[in-house]
């Protein structure tokens, strides 16, 4: 009874713990070589290229093209040449990113929350697009924007001489077009994880549909919706496709003028230091994000239902 009321503690050197303790070293070693891939992965293909680009960004341009070596900052201070990339980069992927969101929560509350039938169905034909080629779906709307599709459509109503193609409207459709459904699901998946009892309760406390779905269902979906945004601002930031496509050579994403600066131009130490700069400014434009989203999105609301 003495033994149950003051266990024995286990004295160093003691059986017990030469025992325990390469149990624990073998386990430590186990999840150090389980680690090991990844983190290979991520220093020879994430980081080694991150520091090769940097270094490139101070180099020079070598006569036949690529790069020289050697230590400048021109290629920096020439950043304004690409103003106009910049600004298109800086002014379409967060608006594509906005528009994506406004138009997929409603899809994706639709699916989690009204459907209760041919759900499977209704999501499947989110999915279809991405069987199909990106560049090739992408060519479709040359079709749809040009003289033949929509602006034939609006001549018909009166509407004359609307122009679409080769636009930054153009663009802003071919974005939502392509990024929807990276938006839906993350929001989709935070919805239908949603505890409906929260609901019926918040609706037996008085609330109604606005205020139960301001106060429970849009702070409870906030995983989703930062998940969404940042995963489509991300590769929006990178696009080149479809400006190339659909802005005709008129609408440059910084993406753009990377593909022109590495395999034309083989200017590859401005192109650097295009890229570290687009790099610096997604890191902050995210970093701000988050921010922004720790102090107000977690607050709770005042009062109560």
């Amino acid at each position: 009874m003495n033994a149950a009321a003051h266990p024995q503690t286990v004295q160093p050197g003691s059986a017990l713990s030469v025992e325990v303790r390469p149990r624990h070293n073998l386990g430590r070693r186990i999840t150090l070589l389980m680690l090991l891939p990844s983190t290979l992965w991520f220093l020879l293909l994430l980081l080694m290229p991150l520091v090769i680009i940097l270094v490139f960004s101070f180099g020079e341009r070598s006569a036949v093209g690529g790069y020289a070596g050697g230590f400048t900052l021109a290629n920096y201070l020439n950043l304004g040449s690409r103003a106009a990339a910049f600004g298109n980069t800086l002014v379409l992927a967060p608006l594509g990113t906005l528009v994506c969101l406004v138009a997929a929560y409603p899809l994706a509350y639709f699916l989690a929350v009204k459907v209760s039938k041919n759900r499977s169905l209704l999501l499947t034909l989110v999915i279809v697009p991405f069987w199909t080629s990106f560049l090739i779906r992408t060519y479709a709307w040359i079709f749809i924007l040009s003289g033949k599709g929509i602006p034939a459509l609006l001549a018909s109503l009166g509407l004359e001489d609307v122009r679409l193609i080769n636009t930054p409207w153009a663009v802003l459709i071919g974005i939502v077009y392509g990024y929807l459904p990276l938006m839906v699901f993350p929001i989709y998946v935070s919805l239908e994880k949603l505890d409906k009892r929260l609901l019926e309760a918040s609706a037996d406390l008085g609330a109604s549909a606005f205020e139960s779905f301001r106060r429970i269902t849009l702070p409870l979906s906030a995983p989703g919706i930062i998940t969404g945004v940042m995963l489509v601002f991300i590769l929006l930031m990178g696009e080149f496709l479809i400006p190339a496509i659909l802005g005709g050579g008129k609408v440059f994403f910084v993406g753009n003028a990377l593909v022109d600066l590495f395999l034309q131009s083989r200017n590859w130490p401005f192109g650097s230091a295009l890229a570290m700069t687009l790099v610096a400014m997604m890191l902050l434009i995210i970093g701000l994000y988050l921010k922004l989203v720790a102090r107000y999105g977690g607050r709770p609301a005042d009062g109560g239902l």
